[in-house]
């Protein structure tokens, strides 16, 4: 069973079984028509108003054609257009009652869990081996690994899941701002996705962000002789309530795990691989080096 298949109180593996990946798929099924209900429901109550979509568009910043995504469910909107949407055709509150379900929906569905933890953390511990974490990714990053996907993702998917990543970025301005260590393979910050000016730009966002008071970036260099972090990337978050959750993600699956004796764990080994990464300072210093070699 999947983290978005439970409560974030379950402790949860990813499991190859059928009735795993059908549950997944029932998941998935249901997020979308999370979205295409609200679409109709979108739609229902423009012509109601006795509005064309050229005008709705024009009230709300949009094209007709991206009214009309919303509408045939393949993209969902912003909660700030749902509000507008919602004031522009009168509707009482219909469609702002939906902004929970979609907001869920923007995610793939084995991400679903992790996203809403995001938002009730007091800190968050990441180790990344094979990417930027999402929560520092520039816009044309996460274009370029999304467009990398095999099998292809189409148009609207990407733009979804771009929208959505986005938002999670959110976290850096909460308040009072929740403590975020990083910490990732050199390997990393060596690969040009996207290509040089991809590249370039998103070793300048780490620069930015790795700025900021309540958050410590960190490097584990290739060379490094010991990495406690030898069996992947993980996540560990602490709640407001002190609750600890590990986050291990795979292809298409998750594991969302409560239980203490491995989220307590988990937390000591993310110490040990920040003790033997380079310290913040020299972990920026090493990102300057690798800007000036691009």
């Amino acid at each position: 069973m999947t983290a978005e298949q439970t409560t974030p109180e379950a402790g949860t593996r990813p499991g190859a079984s059928g009735d795993d990946e059908s549950g997944a798929r029932a998941a998935d099924k249901s997020s979308q028509g999370v979205v295409v209900a609200f679409g109709q429901s979108m739609k229902t109550l423009r012509v109601r108003a006795g509005m064309e979509r050229e005008e709705l568009g024009k009230r709300l910043g949009y094209s007709a054609s991206t009214i009309a995504s919303f509408e045939q469910g393949r993209r969902i909107p912003p909660p700030r257009a749902i509000d507008r949407t919602d004031e522009e055709l009168g509707a009482d509150g219909l469609l702002t009652v939906w902004k929970e379900q979609l907001e869920r929906a923007q995610y793939p569905v084995y991400f679903q869990g992790m996203a809403q933890l995001e938002k009730q953390a007091t800190e968050l511990l990441m180790y990344d081996t094979h990417m930027v974490n999402g929560l520092l990714q520039t816009e044309e990053y996460m274009r370029a690994l999304l467009s990398m996907r095999r099998p292809p993702l189409d148009h609207e998917t990407i733009e979804q899941r771009v929208a959505a990543r986005l938002a999670r970025q959110d976290i850096f301005d909460r308040r009072p701002p929740p403590l975020l260590s990083f910490v990732m393979a050199e390997a990393v910050l060596r690969h040009r996705y996207g290509g040089k000016d991809v590249a370039r730009g998103q070793l300048e966002h780490l620069l930015l962000i790795g700025q900021k008071r309540n958050v410590e970036l960190q490097v584990m260099p290739t060379d490094c002789e010991d990495n406690a972090g030898v069996n992947g990337p993980f996540t560990v978050v602490t709640r407001k309530d002190g609750k600890k959750f590990l986050y291990v993600e795979a292809p298409n699956t998750s594991a969302l795990e409560t239980d203490p004796s491995q989220t307590v764990l988990a937390a000591a080994r993310y110490g040990i691989i920040r003790s033997q990464a380079l310290s913040p300072r020299e972990s920026l210093a090493f990102v300057e080096k690798l800007l000036g070699e691009l």
